[in-house]
């Protein structure tokens, strides 16, 4: 069994007391590790400059923007933490990531493509994760004793930034779910992984997703978060308040939510086009 570092084990203890998430943690110790390798030191003895070295590195590398600002997160967490240098991280910058629009499925695409989920299992969930607006680790976290067919709602435990909360429970769901259960029998978790033990894990998640795009012959790429984006896009043109949208997604900033704004057609084309206001000729006086 290879030994854990003190610097590790600090890190790792300084990531549970303020309860960061296991992934978060798994992402974090992966990306510090990698800038020890690059250079054959502890980071302990690794500074700015080095920083700025690996990061122009990472980007020779071709590394995606996301996975660039991981990996920012986890060095700022480094330093201005757990080797408590406070100054430090403000100057370690974060990547200015292109701002793309969501995919976002319209209503006909989404039937499609949850038919063509051949997993009963993997079909409730990701019908769950569209119907509720859930992340893929959310979805597949959910308990039984999480649907509450009472009051109409679905508890989401620790979603991300370690906050709770719930969404609603929609009748169709509540429907399918219970058909589920029927043939499935889940005890604990409602979508349970192969032990039975632990919950469905998001990659089969993933996995199915990629399966169903391609069988429903969709040209879109669809995710578990394209479900998600499909979601609130067809709540904001369906009229729902843009405020209510970021209490069930979970989003802590109003920021996030606006762009769907961006991609909701049927509120970009109902807004009259200041063209409709004037008379105009288009065939020039001869």
């Amino acid at each position: 069994m290879t030994e854990i570092s003190p610097l590790r084990r600090r890190m790792i203890e300084d990531m549970t007391v303020r309860n960061l998430s296991p992934a978060t943690q798994r992402s974090y110790v992966h990306a510090v590790a990698k800038f020890g390798r690059f250079f054959s030191r502890s980071p302990e003895r690794l500074g700015l400059e080095d920083v700025r070295t690996f990061q122009v590195h990472l980007v020779a590398g071709g590394i995606s923007w996301p996975a660039l600002n991981q990996t920012v997160c986890a060095l700022r967490f480094l330093y201005g933490v757990t080797l408590k240098q406070a100054d430090l991280p403000e100057r370690i910058p974060y990547a200015r990531t292109p701002r793309k629009l969501p995919v976002v499925l319209g209503a006909d695409e989404v039937v499609r493509f949850l038919e063509a989920v051949p997993s009963l299992k993997a079909r409730a969930a990701l019908t769950t994760a569209y119907a509720a607006g859930l992340r893929a680790s959310e979805a597949a976290g959910i308990k039984v004793a999480d649907i509450d067919s009472s009051r109409m709602v679905v508890r989401v435990e620790q979603g991300k930034g370690g906050r709770d909360r719930y969404v609603m429970l929609s009748p169709q769901l509540l429907g399918i779910l219970r058909s589920y259960w029927r043939l499935a029998r889940p005890t604990h978790w409602l979508f349970p992984g192969r032990d039975g033990e632990h919950p469905i894990s998001p990659t089969v998640l993933h996995a199915a997703c990629r399966s169903a795009c391609a069988a429903s012959d969709l040209s879109k790429r669809v995710t578990v978060h394209t479900l998600r984006h499909s979601f609130a896009t067809h709540l904001l043109e369906s009229g729902t308040d843009i405020r209510i949208i970021q209490a069930l997604l979970g989003h802590s900033s109003l920021n996030t939510t606006a762009r769907y704004t961006q991609v909701a057609t049927s509120t970009i084309r109902c807004t009259p086009s200041p063209l409709d206001r004037l008379r105009l000729e288009v065939t020039p006086p001869h």
